[in-house]
């Protein structure tokens, strides 16, 4: 059971309160953020909650037992608090989010209300909308293998076993122009296979996106440069000239681990696995039954 300190809870037992909400933000990569949805900046718990951020809170209900509840804060990008270029970077994607309530006339009474963690961010017209998702979330996640045909690990893992910062595995090159918002033209990609970096990544190298990841939906030669096809449109064009690194893809059946990897004696799917077609067959004094192997 959640206890109230003293203070807070003669507060609250008042005819009048002066309470509001505050959210500390563990980043991925460490850093520490406090944001109120007060007009003015509050410091408690060892942290500075801006009020600059225009935070605020949706309306959230609270159930017994192991619900996968859900809530949303939204807000206004701010220099001095949350950025566009950070929401863009994934640096809040999976953050660790604590949601306090507060006597913004006293910070000293404060009280830890829940842990959660920011899902599903979208921006729009200079203001953002996070989903702040609990813990029991995660017992929503598949868990174990799932039986099918192509494989089930990521390319690079140490399911996997294959190493994507060998040479074989990567290219360097440098943007010449983007016909569109998903298309980037390249020069100085090493000779390659027409498709060996579809399903793979693109990463800017330096400039304003450095760092910024995105996923490679095709990959050709045209007219002499190399042309990324990507899954998402960039929310902004890079300039002429920036280096970028491609790794290789892979779209997870059998054949392209044996003929693109040689790791098929790796290879963590089930490609022989009979299908519906197999299933719904019977017994017509024709075909063998016998128990052995399907496919050899």
């Amino acid at each position: 059971m959640r206890a109230v300190p003293e203070a807070l809870k003669a507060h609250l037992a008042d005819d009048a309160t002066t309470i509001c909400h505050a959210w500390r933000v563990t980043r991925s990569d460490g850093i520490v953020l406090g944001f109120t949805e007060h007009d003015h900046d509050l410091a408690f718990a060892g942290t500075t909650f801006f009020a600059a951020s225009g935070f605020s809170a949706s309306a959230a209900e609270e159930e017994a037992g192991l619900p996968a509840a859900t809530s949303e804060v939204t807000g206004g990008f701010s220099s001095a608090a949350i950025t566009e270029e950070d929401l863009q970077r994934g640096r809040y994607d999976g953050a660790r989010v604590e949601v306090f309530v507060v006597n913004w006339a006293d910070p000293g009474q404060y009280m830890l209300l829940k842990v959660q963690e920011i899902g599903e961010v979208t921006r729009d017209a200079g203001r953002f909308q996070a989903e702040l998702r609990s813990f029991a979330s995660r017992l929503n996640e598949p868990q174990g293998r799932v039986y099918g045909r192509r494989c089930d690990a990521t390319l690079g893992d140490i399911r996997c076993g294959i190493d994507l910062a060998q040479p074989s595995m990567r290219a360097e090159g440098v943007v010449v122009s983007m016909p569109d918002m998903s298309r980037v033209l390249l020069s100085g990609v090493r000779s390659v296979a027409d498709g060996f970096f579809r399903f793979g990544v693109l990463t800017f190298l330096d400039g304003d996106m450095e760092g910024q990841r995105a996923d490679i939906e095709a990959h050709a030669v045209v007219d002499g440069a190399t042309e990324v096809t990507l899954w998402l449109p960039l929310d902004r064009a890079p300039q002429p000239g920036g280096r970028v690194a491609l790794t290789a893809g892979c779209d997870k059946a059998f054949s392209t681990c044996r003929a693109k990897f040689a790791n098929h004696l790796n290879f963590r799917g089930f490609p022989h696995m009979p299908g519906a077609d197999f299933a719904y067959t019977y017994a017509d004094g024709e075909t063998v039954h016998d128990g052995s192997p399907l496919f050899k």
